[in-house]
């Protein structure tokens, strides 16, 4: 995969609804266009239009093994109501038996490089797996949740996982994301009515203040950029 082709699919898609982008794309890289969810509420919607458009798109998710059971909910949820196989990886047994065998089962609250090691064991090794030998990955960031990832484009290479990144929810505010979902009773995690905006792991996440950053409630200990890997914005 090269970055050049960026440009190209910006011009092809440029008149193109979020819905005829994914089409587009299903029919320019025939089995090779993979989506990651973590059943977010951008994710959901996603999925929503994948699903209703019968696209040949490849969903998947990374399963840490330190999930909340709300997640695990709407997975089950969404399983159920788009009839849509969704593809489970998981981290290297091996790798994460010796983690906790070596730094204990919390490491992660005591620095910043023990947290991206958990992070890199769970999530970023997994997702390679996922991603190797595909041309697209859809994601559902947004240029607002964070401001990492202010400055994101809609169409990106992403050189370390050697593959196009297309974010078609980037200019969408979480407004827009709930009035989707409302409108389109599509299933989301019952912590986004607790407070809970951005969802991952158990014990690093936690509910924000009216008025906190979307992202204050991951690693909320820390003071670092607040990204595990997966996204390097």
């Amino acid at each position: 995969m090269d970055s050049s082709v960026v440009n190209i699919l910006l011009e092809k898609t440029v008149n193109f609804s979020i819905e005829e982008t994914l089409a587009f794309l299903a029919n320019e890289y025939p089995n090779k266009v993979v989506f990651s969810t973590s059943f977010g509420q951008e994710d959901q919607v996603i999925t929503a239009l994948i699903a209703k458009n019968d696209l040949p798109i490849t969903i998947f998710t990374l399963d840490t093994g330190r999930l909340f059971q709300e997640t695990y909910d709407v997975f089950h949820k969404t399983l159920k109501k788009y009839k849509k196989n969704i593809e489970v990886y998981f981290p290297e047994a091996t790798s994460v038996e010796a983690l906790l065998r070596e730094k204990g089962p919390n490491s992660f609250y005591e620095s910043v490089e023990n947290r991206k090691e958990c992070c890199f064991i769970r999530k970023v090794v997994p997702l390679k797996k996922a991603l190797a030998g595909n041309s697209v990955w859809i994601t559902g960031l947004r240029a607002e949740q964070s401001e990492n990832r202010s400055d994101l484009h809609l169409f990106e290479y992403d050189a370390n996982f050697d593959i196009i990144k297309f974010n078609p929810l980037l200019k969408w505010s979480l407004e827009d994301v709930q009035k989707y979902i409302d409108d389109n009773n599509v299933p989301q995690n019952a912590l986004h009515k607790k407070g809970f905006v951005s969802i991952g792991c158990a014990p690093c996440t936690r509910a924000i203040a009216p008025g906190e950053d979307i992202r204050a409630g991951r690693w909320s200990w820390e003071s670092s950029h607040k990204e595990c890997g997966l996204h390097q914005k």
